[in-house]
């Protein structure tokens, strides 16, 4: 018989719908049972891209008699840690702090009825092995745990809830205190931590880590240092090349084991690669590198392929498994190529790709990774052919299982990728893309002045959180840039308000992870810290500042200046985990310069792509048309025979520009990435 979990809309939760274990989803019916009977809660975190969760289905909650022992003892909660950010959050930290190491997934935790963590781990394999205890053994030893050491149990309880407390941030500073002191800082640390021969920050596992790279970037162009803006283009390059890109379809998979980009776990995640496109778009505009453009193309076509509901939004991620291997969707044998491949096709792609060394993968197996290049002339056309005829054999492979809910805060990430990539080098297609899902969240998702943070099967649910709002407003003012609309910007006003209402501290500053109205839980986190994603405040801070300069809001402007303030000690003490509230930082310092472009619209186009084809990353460009509407003071120029330029720095606009060469050598300097 199905459990309770086959009533959820998260394909994690599915997954589990049929185990023996009576799995509840994370609600007051769990909680209330929990009490009424007084066992301990086994809270089981996991997502349905996760390989060892897998592992530990099979092994553990797909077993009768584990499923017994779990049943008897406990009452089971299962959560999908992209549905439930909130949750996940909160015992990641718990588990960090009981177990003195970082956590991951599948998270397993223990909990008082009360929901407050009590003990901890990760994947636990149902026979000893690891240094682990066999899971079986592990529930019996956490339940008399529970019946015997209440005591203990309970001050342990208060020491984490002080804890929790303690880590939040503290009392801001003075707006005057506020320098870029921290921007120099982090770059230094990231310059320290940087793999000059791989590219990438530190050794294995490597992540990608766009915001930091994105602030290596922003360093090369605003603080004239060439050297950070290689760190960038370089790590993106050796990416590019290697296995955590996928050298025939497009996309890239969430990390690389080693440190050399060579071999990744295989999942690929929209996070991940709407940042990443954005980022080769930039890469491009700053160094005109075509294997930016290159994988900017293929990134995007990827994401439209098979990232793409027909319903407008994005779909999650795709699985690293397939037919319960990892990797088996990808990897390949020389017999298998060759087989596919004339011989002249086969010469070029094989010591290309490293077939003709030996096998980097399990089971004497190849994963594609550029080993030799540049090539020589006359060989681009028959690696092109040939990479085209392993992608459509591999197209009649069993593919990766997809998790195809819709989150905001994820499409918000691939909706700023598209609108950046898609007015960098002229693609309808690509802002179609991202305006098709817009539309999908704001027909689907928004409803009576508010968000749902997750979509599937017909049905919206769950309240959104800090990064739904943050991330959504700072790519409308990407698609305001690719393509301006009156509509875009009121809803851009729309989730500000919401922002401001609903998830500011107002008492000192910064913005909550979880809104006013949410469910309360144990703790109520108030996150600065880059994780997978951009920092929340630091998204919220940045898009804040940028709306203000086209709307003239000053409340937006205020709230992104007190979220610094209330941040500054943790950005002085730890800069580097921190990029994109740097960047917010910086654009305080050194208000945006926005430019303002008003005339006809045929004649707009032109102005508006040659801007875009240049990297200024503290500029935004909005090109407005002369039949507009009703627009704030701050766009409502005048709008004459032909095109006129506003250039203004923070809320300070010089004399209109009416020719474009001007203006291009007025405002962009050459690139200095060295």
């Amino acid at each position: 018989m199905p459990n309770r979990l086959a009533q959820e809309t998260s394909p994690y939760l599915q997954q589990h719908a049929d185990n023996p274990v009576d799995w509840h989803p994370w609600g007051e019916e769990a909680l209330a049972r929990a009490r009424g009977e007084d066992k301990p809660i086994l809270l089981s975190v996991g997502y349905s891209a996760c390989h060892w969760c897998h592992v530990m289905a099979h092994e553990s909650f797909e077993d009768p008699a584990v499923a017994g022992v779990m049943n008897s003892l406990f009452v089971n909660i299962k959560v999908d840690r992209e549905e439930r950010p909130d949750l996940d959050q909160i015992y990641q930290l718990a588990h960090q702090m009981l177990a003195q190491r970082p956590g991951g997934w599948p998270l397993t935790m223990f909990l008082t009825p009360e929901g407050a963590p009590f003990f901890g781990g990760t994947y636990f394999p149902k026979e000893p092995r690891y240094n682990l205890p066999g899971f079986p053994q592990l529930l019996e030893r956490v339940a008399q745990i529970y019946r015997d050491h209440r005591e203990e149990i309970g001050r342990q309880n208060q020491t984490l809830l002080a804890t929790f407390e303690s880590m939040q941030p503290g009392e801001p500073a003075h707006h005057s205190e506020l320098s870029l002191a921290p921007i120099e800082a982090a770059l230094r640390s990231l310059k320290g931590n940087f793999d000059a021969r791989q590219g990438g920050f530190g050794g294995a596992p490597k992540f990608p880590h766009p915001a930091e790279l994105e602030f290596c970037l922003r360093r090369s162009a605003s603080g004239g240092d060439g050297a950070a803006g290689r760190m960038a283009t370089f790590t993106l390059e050796r990416m590019a090349l290697g296995g955590i890109y996928d050298q025939l379809g497009g996309g890239f998979a969430r990390y690389s084991v080693d440190a050399e980009w060579a071999i990744p776990h295989f999942e690929k995640m929209l996070y991940d690669n709407g940042p990443l496109l954005r980022l080769c778009a930039d890469a491009w505009t700053a160094t005109r590198n075509p294997l930016f453009a290159r994988v900017a193309e293929e990134t995007a076509q990827w994401t439209m392929r098979e990232m793409q509901s027909p319903e407008g939004g994005y779909y999650s991620s795709l699985d690293a498994d397939s037919e319960h291997e990892e990797g088996k969707f990808y990897v390949w044998t020389p017999d298998e190529v060759r087989s596919l491949l004339t011989a002249d096709e086969y010469a070029v792609l094989a010591p290309h790709y490293g077939l003709d060394g030996p096998p980097n993968f399990e089971n004497s197996h190849w994963h594609l990774r550029v080993v030799r290049s540049p090539l020589e002339k006359g060989e681009e056309d028959l690696l092109a052919s040939g990479r085209r005829k392993l992608f459509e054999a591999r197209e009649k492979r069993v593919h990766p299982g997809r998790d195809e809910k819709i989150l905001v805060s994820w499409n918000a990430l691939m909706i700023a990728g598209m609108a950046r990539a898609a007015a960098v080098f002229d693609r309808a297609d690509w802002l179609g893309s991202a305006t098709r899902a817009l539309a999908f969240i704001r027909g689907t998702m928004w409803k009576n002045g508010r968000l749902f943070a997750t979509y599937k099967d017909g049905q919206a649910h769950l309240n959104a959180y800090l990064d739904d709002y943050a991330f959504l407003l700072a790519a409308l003012l990407e698609l305001l840039q690719a393509e301006f609309d009156p509509g875009v910007l009121a809803f851009a006003e729309d989730l500000a308000e919401v922002l401001l209402e609903q998830f500011e501290d107002r008492d000192k500053g910064g913005f909550f992870f979880t809104s006013h109205d949410h469910e309360k839980l144990i703790h109520r986190p108030k996150p600065g810290y880059e994780n997978a994603t951009p920092s929340g405040n630091g998204v919220a801070a940045f898009a804040l500042q940028r709306l203000h300069f086209l709307t003239g809001e000053a409340r937006y402007a205020l709230a992104a200046e007190r979220t610094l303030a209330q941040f500054h000690a943790e950005l002085a003490g730890h800069p580097a985990g921190h990029a994109t509230l740097l960047a917010a930082l910086e654009e305080h310092q050194q208000p945006t310069r926005t430019i303002i472009l008003r005339g006809p619209p045929d004649e707009l186009e032109p102005w508006r792509s040659e801007l875009a084809r240049r990297y200024a990353p503290q500029t935004m460009v909005i090109a407005i048309g002369d039949a507009a509407g009703d627009l704030p003071p701050q766009l409502a120029k005048p709008v004459g025979a032909r095109v006129n330029a506003w250039v203004c720095e923070g809320v300070t606009c010089l004399a209109p520009i009416d020719r474009l060469e001007k203006l291009v050598e007025q405002v962009f300097k050459p690139g200095k990435i060295q």
